[in-house]
This record gives C-alpha cells, structure tokens and sequence, in this order.
C-alpha cells in the first residue's frame, strides 16, 4: 500500500547520530509529525535538527554552560535538559520512540517508553544487551512493544511474521566480515584506527564500527535475538556474507530458509519498524538482482574472539551480558584514543568478565551499578596495558 493512515507522533532519541537523521528523513517521507528530539549533548547538530523541527520538544540531555545558553536563548521554553527530561519525552503517550541513542543510556529511556505502553523502535542495542530481562518484562507488563531497527533484526523479524515459533529451527545472523576479514593475526596488530573505521559496506559511528571490525557487534545481535525471540543460543547462528545483501535468514524445521535481501540502507527497517504491520512506499530504487554474486563463508573465530565472547556470556545470563558491553565499550573507547592496540580489545573484555561477579538484573539501576563496576575494572585493565607500553 502507499499510505498508512493514523501513524503515531515520533520520538526521535539520539537525533543527532546515524540513525536520528535518517529517522528525521523517514518521518519527512511518510509525513508523520515528530514531537520530540534528544541527544546527549546541546551540540550545534542538536541545535540544527531542533530548527529543523519548530514544532518538535528538543531534550539535551548533558550541556556545557554554554551550549545549555545558546539552546535556551535559540529555542526558548521547548528545549529542557537532564535524564529525566529524556525519560518523560520517551513516555510521551502516544508516540512511537526512535531510540538510535548510543551506549547504556539507551537503557532507561526503553523501559520509559515500554511502561507507558509505547511503540520502541529499537536500534539501542545496550538495551538488550546489558538490561534484556528488565526490557523484556517492561515490554511484558504492558502493550508496549519492541520493533528491531538493526538491519540483521529486522530481516528475522520480517521472517518471522506470520510464523509460530515452534517451527524455526535456527536463526542465522549474517556479517560482512568487516574491514579484516581474511587478514591474519600478525596483520591485525599493525591496524590504526582509519583502518578499523573503515567499513566496506555501511556508514555507522565510530564504536558501532569498531565492533563490526571486531565482530563484537554481531556477538551483541546474537544477544539481542535471543531477547527478541525466545531462542536459545544453541539455534542461533552467524556467518559471514561479505556483500550485505542477505541481511539475515530463518531455517525452519522443514529445511525451508526465508531470507529478507536488499541494498543496505538503514532507512528501510527503520521505516519498518515505524509503519509495522503495514507497508509503505519507500525512497530506494527497486533492487538489482543482477549485479554480483551472493558469497558466504563461516567466521574465524579464533582471529575474532569477541564473537564467543558474546556466546559465552549470553549463556552465561543474568549481569553478564551487561559486562560484556560495559568493558567493551571501555576497550573500543582506549583503541580509539590511542591507548591500546586493536588486537586488546578481547583480552580487555575476557579479562573483565573473569574479575565481575554474575548478579541477578532486575532493573535498570541493577543494571547501572552492574555498567559502573565492569567499566572500572575494565578501565583498570587499560591502565595496565598502557603503563606496560
């Protein structure tokens, strides 16, 4: 269909990252008002959308003194400031949240727009990731709802319409493998930053890059589909699909495979995850079948360890997973300033996992105090690798 009537208000969370701005042209596409935005910091990119959007509620969440003057003197009595202030927006009632915030403050405004009975347009993978039993019972008491942003979910969620669960034998995330995939170990330790940010297929930020470098970010979808889905990690697979037009596949118990295929062009699922379960008329060019071959391969594993990582932890549950994301999030951070080589970043995390007891997680402060520890003795780790030069 070309029109989808009576599409709810957005709510655009990390308006000023990848995702906010393709949101920002999503909602201009399909003509759907958008009542607030919010970004971590009162930038000049916060400032731009904000005029973008003059009837849109503006959220900074943390302000210099001076930015925190320039959006009062600029925008008046609709720019507010502070994590409450991005709590109430992603309750507003009746809006969908388009939460592309990046890190573990995704946590809270999730759960915020669940319990008010919301719509979440997920591509906050911390959610999952560190808070997935607190998401998940947020989403449960109530008709909130999740919806997948991230390109992988939302291929197996639109495999899965129409599905009962009972007859999915495996989920099969696929990766492109990164800029060094088929490099060796000794190759990896000479790799600087520019060559880790530079993805061969999509235009992300900087952590989200790096993982995909690492294949830490496919570990964290494995995660996230097992939260999503209800499926075991012994039925979900990754494997490695270099030209990132298979997005991802569904294997059923009859063999049957259903894959959802196309340019990579994140406005697609984010569009999605909007109009779900109607469809309606998008911006890209009809798909060329004919252009290449489709290759896939299986992932190395003992190359990229933070792929099993991410196994290990998932199956391990409760606060491990959140760990996981605190101490890479510590590790990515030290490689992109300098600190330490690209080659520490899984030594960083198994170290860290090994030294953080597993708790139960309960709620998003549960979650927070989890956050605080990992990134301490994760940063501890960082330390030492640079005092050892």
């Amino acid at each position: 269909m070309d029109g989808v009537v009576q599409l709810k208000p957005l709510t655009i969370l990390g308006v000023t990252g990848s995702i906010g701005r393709q949101a920002m042209e999503v909602a201009a596409h399909l003509g759907i008002p958008v009542h607030g935005i919010a970004a971590n910091r009162g930038s000049d990119a916060l400032l731009d959308a904000a005029l973008a959007l003059p009837d849109a509620e503006v959220v900074a969440v943390d302000s210099s003194p001076q930015d925190r003057c320039k959006l009062q003197e600029t925008l008046g009595n609709r720019v507010s400031f502070g994590r409450e202030a991005l709590l109430s927006l992603a309750a507003t009632p009746a809006t969908i949240a388009v939460n592309g915030i990046v890190g573990a403050a995704g946590l809270a405004p999730t759960v915020a727009a669940l319990e008010e009975g919301n719509r979440v347009a997920l591509a906050n993978k911390e959610s999952l990731i560190a808070g997935g039993p607190v998401v998940v019972a947020a989403a449960a008491s109530g008709p909130g709802e999740i919806i997948p942003v991230d390109s992988e979910h939302s291929a197996l969620w639109q495999c899965l319409v129409g599905e009962p669960m009972d007859s999915v034998q495996r989920l099969i995330l696929t990766a492109s493998g990164g800029p060094f995939r088929g490099r060796s170990s000794a190759d990896l330790k000479e790799v600087t930053v520019e060559d880790a940010l530079d993805h061969p297929t999509w235009s992300m930020g900087p952590r989200i890059t790096i993982d995909s470098a690492t294949l830490m970010n496919k570990a964290f979808e494995v995660i996230e589909a097992h939260y999503l889905y209800g499926v075991g990690y012994d039925r979900i697979d990754v494997v490695v699909h270099p030209q990132s037009v298979v997005h991802s596949l569904v294997e059923f118990v009859d063999g049957t495979l259903k894959a959802e295929l196309g340019d990579p062009d994140m406005r697609v699922p984010i569009q999605y995850a909007i109009t779900y379960p109607e469809r309606v008329r998008g911006t890209l060019q009809p798909f060329d079948m004919t252009k290449g071959a489709l290759t896939f391969e299986a992932p190395d594993r003992q190359l990229f360890r933070c792929l099993d990582l991410g196994y290990e932890a998932g199956r391990t549950g409760r606060s491990a997973t959140a760990v996981l994301n605190a101490a890479d999030e510590v590790a990515v951070g030290a490689f992109l300033n300098g600190m330490v080589p690209f080659p520490a970043i899984p030594g960083i995390v198994e170290d860290t996992l090994s030294r953080v007891p597993v708790v139960p997680i309960g709620s998003v402060d549960d979650v927070l105090d989890v956050d605080a520890e990992a990134r301490s003795i994760a940063t501890e780790r960082v330390e030492l690798l640079v005092k050892r030069g």
